[in-house]
């Protein structure tokens, strides 16, 4: 902690020599830290042309985000389970899901106005898309890297059939799907963002983006850009923390 303190206060030293002290570049180019900090002040709590925006378009997204990643982790849960225990649809749909994966959420969005319209109901597509592979994929591979031992003991011990996949291998596969999540949260974020820059209507961090870019508000996006970045990596972290009390419950890893 205190190294990422201390590199947070050299960047932001960096900044503000470059922009303050040396003026490198002009305002309308590249805002000072105290201009990203009033911007982010209006949007958040004070008055002025933004008050209030960037705390409403913060709610806005989070619930999009936090909805199509939900229904991403059931519907995700339920095709890597059904991949990890038949092989024919591993073959198949997992192959096409792998190669999905590697198109850029954006790619998406065109076909996601077309297909639902000009709305929100794109953008929650593209979340839910861009999240449920992940997830798929990492609990597909993580039933795959189950002990043989463990599936050999839960047979002997009467499990089978589902009662051995919900019973034994999911539970002995959670540190790996753990990580499949944080995977997934970080590409629906990313999605969620790509989506809402290119449709409008509705508050969000996206549409901010817009704003500050139609109005050469330079501070908005420099605003807008970090609150999405500090969002992101909250969430991460939070994720990253049960991950790692779950790996230390199984005994993967120990507290330094």
């Amino acid at each position: 902690m205190a190294w990422q303190i201390g590199g947070l206060l050299f960047l932001l030293a960096v900044w503000w020599l470059v922009t303050d002290v040396l003026k490198l570049y002009p305002p309308y180019v590249f805002p000072s830290p105290s201009a990203v900090w009033t911007e982010i002040g209006y949007g958040l709590w004070g008055s002025g042309p933004q008050d209030g925006k960037l705390l409403n378009a913060i709610f806005g997204s989070l619930g999009r985000v936090l909805t199509g990643y939900g229904i991403a982790l059931v519907i995700g849960g339920v095709l890597g389970v059904l991949m990890g225990i038949l092989a024919p649809l591993r073959m198949t749909l997992g192959a096409y899901l792998t190669g999905i994966q590697s198109v850029p959420s954006i790619a998406f969005v065109p076909f996601a106005i077309l297909f639902f319209g000009l709305n929100q109901s794109a953008v929650l597509a593209v979340v839910i898309l861009e999240a449920l592979i992940p997830v798929a994929l990492a609990v597909s591979g993580a039933l795959l890297n189950v002990p043989p031992a463990l599936r050999m003991a839960g047979r002997t011990l009467g499990a089978s059939g589902p009662a051995l996949t919900l019973r034994v291998l999911l539970p002995a596969a959670l540190p790996s799907i753990l990580g499949g999540l944080r995977t997934a949260w970080s590409f629906a974020w990313r999605a969620l963002i790509g989506g809402e820059l290119l449709i409008a209507g509705a508050s969000s961090l996206g549409e901010q983006l817009e704003v500050g870019r139609n109005t050469a508000n330079v501070a908005l996006v420099l605003a807008t850009i970090l609150i999405i970045g500090l969002i992101g990596g909250l969430f991460d972290a939070l994720l990253r923390r049960v991950e790692g009390r779950v790996r230390r419950d199984y005994g993967l890893e120990v507290n330094s």
